[in-house]
């Protein structure tokens, strides 16, 4: 079985909710896996917009969380996640704004920004 990363919130390749980005709530989507290899020891995760700054003219792939000690025992992660929600060994790793929080003191995810905080136009945000 092939390890799979899916969300209640969004589909495989569809946009990402406003809820989940600096114009909505700033949260983090609620995540699950499945298909974990019987010998794995942990995981890691790193939530990425391949789009970035503009899907119209991508430039970079931006990385907003990243989570790293992750037990195999561990298959989701709820909706507006916080560290101290996730098992004692789970650890954050930077980000693209070098910071292991995101924007507001209240999460540790670094959503995406809607396109009126970039520049006219963008309106599209989707998982990597």
């Amino acid at each position: 079985m092939a390890l799979t990363v899916t969300s209640t919130a969004f589909s495989d390749g569809a946009e990402i909710p406003k809820r989940y980005t600096c114009s909505g709530k700033d949260i983090s989507p609620p995540l699950a896996w499945s298909g974990v290899p019987e010998a794995t020891r942990s995981l890691v995760l790193i939530v990425d917009d391949p789009d970035a700054p503009d899907p119209k003219a991508p430039k970079m792939t931006w990385v907003h969380w990243v989570l790293y000690n992750i037990p195999p025992t561990v298959t989701a992660i709820p909706e507006a996640a916080l560290t101290d929600d996730l098992p004692l060994q789970v650890q954050s790793g930077l980000n693209d704004w070098k910071d292991r929080l995101w924007r507001t003191v209240s999460t540790d995810w670094a959503p995406p920004l809607l396109p009126q905080t970039l520049r006219p136009g963008y309106d599209t945000h989707r998982p990597g």
